[in-house]
């Protein structure tokens, strides 16, 4: 494989102080944002300032070890920024000439086994690997992998809505566990899909109701005043083969709900 900085010289990009920024957000997911055309905000706005560098190279999670190139960004400024009890920074960027063709069709292998998210580019840069060059830029319709699926209410509408092929063959074919996070409260709702039932089949349901049939979601939605389903994030857990042994799905989907605490503080009733 090719590394990503001879790609880069190859390009005749040259950097400066650099940060390597890998993205892999839930309450509000990169992947999505970058569908949505909206990650250069989404990068933009950081808790800590954590770009002090020249040129940003940013990676959305993917599954597994691969990230989507999103982008190299220079770094224009930065400001701080207060509302009451919150602050924030608030960076001001531009993406860079010299690759720019590249971004959202540029997959990078890259195996990270740490928390950090926002690199010293120097010490990491030999260490990303061009898997593979897409013929075009990534886009909602395109199944990003199991692992990485982290759906909004809106876009898993749009998915179900248009009936995406690559969507539904690959959420088709699995059962398994998943998991509804209400981004509004924190709370989740862990779920399952079993006996020949599919993950698809499940996420219609929620797509065309909102909740899913789940009588503790249901009870929400009618007591709370507009769209509240818009709060609601999909993400899946574990998957399993359609001949799965009910008995075992269920008794992950026990453990899940274990780990999240989903019956005390979440929406899952038993």
């Amino acid at each position: 494989m090719i590394k990503f900085i001879d790609l880069l010289k190859l390009a005749g990009v040259y950097l400066n102080s650099y940060k390597i920024h890998c993205a892999a957000g839930r309450d509000d997911s990169p992947l999505e944002a970058f569908f949505e055309g909206r990650f250069k905000a989404w990068q933009e706005h950081q808790n800590q300032q954590n770009f002090r560098c020249d040129e940003i190279i940013s990676l959305i999670y993917l599954q597994e070890d691969k990230w989507l190139f999103a982008g190299l960004y220079q770094v224009l400024g930065v400001k701080h920024r207060k509302q009451g009890e919150n602050s924030w920074f608030e960076y001001g960027t531009k993406e860079m000439a010299g690759i720019e063709h590249l971004t959202g069709r540029l997959v990078i292998q890259f195996r990270k086994r740490f928390i950090a998210s926002h690199l010293i580019g120097t010490k990491y840069i030999d260490k990303l690997l061009v898997s593979e060059i897409r013929e075009k830029r990534m886009r909602v319709s395109d199944f990003p992998g199991y692992n990485a699926v982290n759906l909004s209410y809106r876009l898993l509408r749009t998915v179900v809505r248009k009936n995406m092929p690559q969507w539904k063959a690959a959420l088709s074919n699995v059962s398994g566990v998943y998991l509804v996070k209400d981004n509004h409260t924190g709370k989740h709702f862990v779920g399952s899909a079993h006996g020949g039932d599919t993950i698809w089949h499940q996420w219609v349901s929620f797509a065309i109701s909102g909740h899913g049939e789940v009588k503790a979601l249901q009870r929400l939605l009618s007591r709370e005043v507009g769209d509240y389903q818009f709060n609601f994030q999909f993400s899946i857990l574990e998957i399993c083969d359609l001949k799965a042994n009910k008995d075992y799905i269920l008794s992950r989907t026990e453990h899940w709900k274990a780990v999240l605490q989903s019956v005390v503080f979440g929406y899952n009733e038993k």
